[in-house]
């Protein structure tokens, strides 16, 4: 009865790795149908619903209005805890008659309003271009922005909003010096102060000094809005002086949470962040929810705060240039362990090669090379259950109406034989993490924006504009199904295996060229790994079958 009961719990055990496969598969398809037909075009929406809305404000608006975040206008009631009053008055969208101070740096133009903030960071990279041309600013309209001064007094809040603020110069040209600006706020009672020091490469130091008591608070600003999708992590991150990561996800924060010991502050999209540091003695900041639950990061100052501040692309060189632990804002989900090490390995082969497209082509032979034993015995596993697929038919159709006997005939064959029922899908299952590893890597790195490859591929961050990489993978995958051993008695299953190359290929039209190219070359190798496989058992299988021809003659002749 324990034999019945293990042979059945293994077969079991063999039809849920199929199933894990299948719905991995099918639900990467489903994620990414989704983004692509629904949140993408939503998103795109939306930003010319926002330029439209800018255009016209700009067109009928003869005097700027004040810019000011639209906030809830009840602050969340904590009692053991200060807060930044959000008794603020109603936004308006920023105007360029608005900005009092241009910085140009080497990588960015940042634009600081009249309420002492920064309006604007408009990137100078060659790379960083919209698809008409134009290069990216990283804010929209209708949103906090970094370096707003916020105080828990109410009346003197709502007079911060009120008060313009003072530069002590209009241009700054910082591309070949360290630059210094002063940003002065008369109010009625207290005199803010905010001394920035502007760096060539762009990051800044800030001062911040009041002329009283008041508690206030200084936010990193909303994220960037370039490109936030179902894909990447999105909302605000901070990093605590043990280097442990609290990522809080747009959408996700229901009430203010307050933090000690932070080190790193950061709002972020898939490619860009706002952030403020201080990686010495560290901060304490509350997360406070917008109106559509998105965090809204405030760090807490008394008298003097002095933090160093950074906008703009998640570079990994970049940001471990300023200091180390900025590494720590580049978030890969769930596989960042993996991930991360992963990027660096890819940043160590750039480093040689000097071309992404043939970094990715490299790293994909050496995640292949070393995976090879793992993919070889599943391999091995699914040719052994292939060549004895026969028998188990017949074994099934014999015991049709007893399950128990069929599964404890099939495993007396496969104990006979050598197989494995599960050999064949717990090898790729051990793979999973290693791929979506690489994948949130290729999707995440900021590095491939701009960077071509061969011919036709002159980005690849963005899509393949004639979709040969696309088709070379479908391809691939479909030679892949071909050669591969199937041992799939659902014919649904079968089914919905068959049209995967064909969905597959559709919804990478779209996807980047790098990680188009990643599963491409993925496929290629596993499509040679799997004919030389096959190649081999081939081989192997003529040999058994010779030895047992030899060996019945060998039995005839002594009889």
């Amino acid at each position: 009865m324990a034999i019945n009961n293990n042979t059945n719990n293994n077969l079991d055990k063999q039809s849920s790795y199929k199933r894990i496969m299948l719905a991995t598969l099918l639900s990467f398809v489903f994620f990414v149908g989704y983004d692509f037909l629904y949140v993408q075009p939503q998103h795109a929406l939306k930003q010319k619903e926002a330029e439209a809305k800018q255009k016209e404000l700009q067109k009928n608006t003869p005097k700027p209005q004040l810019s000011i975040q639209d906030h809830k206008t009840v602050a969340p009631q904590i009692t053991t805890q200060q807060t930044p009053s959000n008794d603020v008055p109603k936004n308006k969208d920023v105007v360029a008659e608005e900005i009092i101070t241009t910085i140009k740096t080497v990588n960015n133009i940042i634009e600081i309003d009249r309420l002492g903030r920064i309006a604007q960071v408009t990137l100078l990279g060659k790379q960083y271009i919209n698809e008409d041309g134009s290069k990216i600013k990283l804010f929209t309209q209708n949103q906090l922005r970094p370096l707003e001064v916020r105080f828990t007094n109410n009346d003197l809040n709502l007079e911060t909003f009120k008060t313009n603020f003072t530069a002590s110069s209009k241009t700054l040209d910082a591309t070949k010096k360290i630059t210094k600006l002063t940003l002065t706020q008369n109010l009625s009672a207290t005199t803010l102060v905010k001394n920035l020091t502007i760096y060539p490469n762009g990051h800044y130091d800030i001062e911040i000094l009041v002329s009283n008591d008041e508690t206030f608070f200084i936010t990193t600003g909303f994220r960037p809005d370039v490109l936030a999708d179902m894909y990447a992590d999105h909302g605000a991150l901070l990093v605590l002086n043990d280097n442990t990561i609290n990522l809080i996800k747009d959408e996700d924060l229901d009430n203010t949470e307050h933090f000690s010991e932070i080190i790193v502050a950061s709002a972020f999209d898939r490619y860009y962040a706002t952030v403020l540091y201080n990686t010495t003695s560290g901060m304490e900041l509350s997360v406070m929810p917008d109106n559509d639950n998105n965090p809204q990061i405030f760090i807490h100052g008394k008298n003097s705060v002095n933090l160093k501040g950074y906008i703009g692309p998640k570079e990994y060189n970049t940001l471990t240039a300023l200091d180390p632990k900025l590494s720590q804002v580049i978030e890969y989900g769930w596989f960042t362990f993996i991930a991360k090490p992963m990027f660096q390995l890819l940043q160590f082969i750039h480093n040689y090669i000097g071309n992404w497209g043939w970094t990715i082509v490299i790293i994909t032979i050496l995640i292949k090379l070393v995976l090879y034993p793992l993919a070889y015995k599943g391999m091995v596993s699914m040719n052994r259950l292939k060549e004895l697929s026969p028998k188990v038919k017949q074994i099934q159709e014999k015991y049709k109406g007893d399950r128990q006997k069929a599964s404890m005939h099939m495993m007396e064959l496969y104990k006979k034989e050598g197989a494995n029922p599960m050999g064949g899908c717990l090898p790729m299952i051990l793979q999973i993490p290693i791929f979506f590893a690489i994948y949130r890597v290729l999707l995440n790195a900021i590095e491939l924006k701009g960077a071509p490859w061969i011919l036709w591929i002159e980005d690849l961050a963005l899509m393949d504009p004639y979709y040969i990489l696309p088709i070379l993978m479908g391809a691939t995958m479909f030679i892949q199904q071909k050669i591969t051993p199937n041992q799939m008695q659902d014919e649904m299953q079968k089914k919905m295996f068959q049209f995967l190359p064909l969905i597959f290929t559709f919804f990478f039209l779209w996807f980047p060229a790098g990680l188009t190219l990643y599963w491409f070359m993925n496929n290629l190798f596993t499509v040679a790994q799997q004919y030389y496989v096959n190649k081999l058992f081939e081989k192997a299988k003529t040999v058994r079958h010779e030895e047992h021809l030899e060996h019945k003659h060998h039995q005839g002749k002594k009889k």
